[in-house]
């Protein structure tokens, strides 16, 4: 007679891995990791973020799971860039202001757009999210980092 061996317990999460531990020291942005669109703003916010503030995750990834799950973001949530930033999220308009705030040099003016009513900015922003694809094209698959910037992935 031949028994089973029992299934292998899950590995636990390092405490530092937690999206609690990760946004206690970062702000994490989601983005669509097949839009080129978005995939050039993370180029640019890593370019202009020496210090490493920001972490990034393809909404699609499963990295991105436990921070939408945390969050109460549904997962097929890709109509926007999200940021997560200590115990709150921000989503269309009011995500790349917010993002635009925490950069240095001259970014931080951007924040002023703040003064627009949400549902002019949002409508401006819905429109560039609507047409992303046709204008600045589709990956096949989801970024994948390079090894020099995989610690700025989750």
């Amino acid at each position: 007679m031949t028994t089973k061996a029992a299934p292998p317990e899950a590995a636990p999460v390092p405490d530092d891995h937690t999206p609690e531990q990760i946004l206690a020291d970062h702000a994490v942005v989601l983005f669509d990791g097949v839009c080129n669109l978005c995939n050039s703003s993370v180029n640019f916010l890593i370019d202009r973020d020496p210090a490493g503030y920001f972490k990034f995750a393809a909404l699609q990834s499963d990295e991105a799971v436990p921070f939408l799950m945390a969050f109460a973001i549904p997962e097929d949530y890709l109509d926007s860039i999200i940021l997560l930033e200590g115990k709150r999220w921000y989503g269309h308009s009011d995500a790349p202001l917010q993002i635009a705030r925490k950069m240095p040099g001259a970014w931080p003016l951007l924040y002023g757009f703040k003064v627009f009513p949400r549902f002019l900015r949002d409508a401006v922003y819905n429109g560039i999210a609507r047409n992303r694809y046709r204008w600045f094209g589709k990956r096949d698959t989801c970024r994948i980092p390079t090894p020099d910037l995989r610690a700025r992935f989750l």
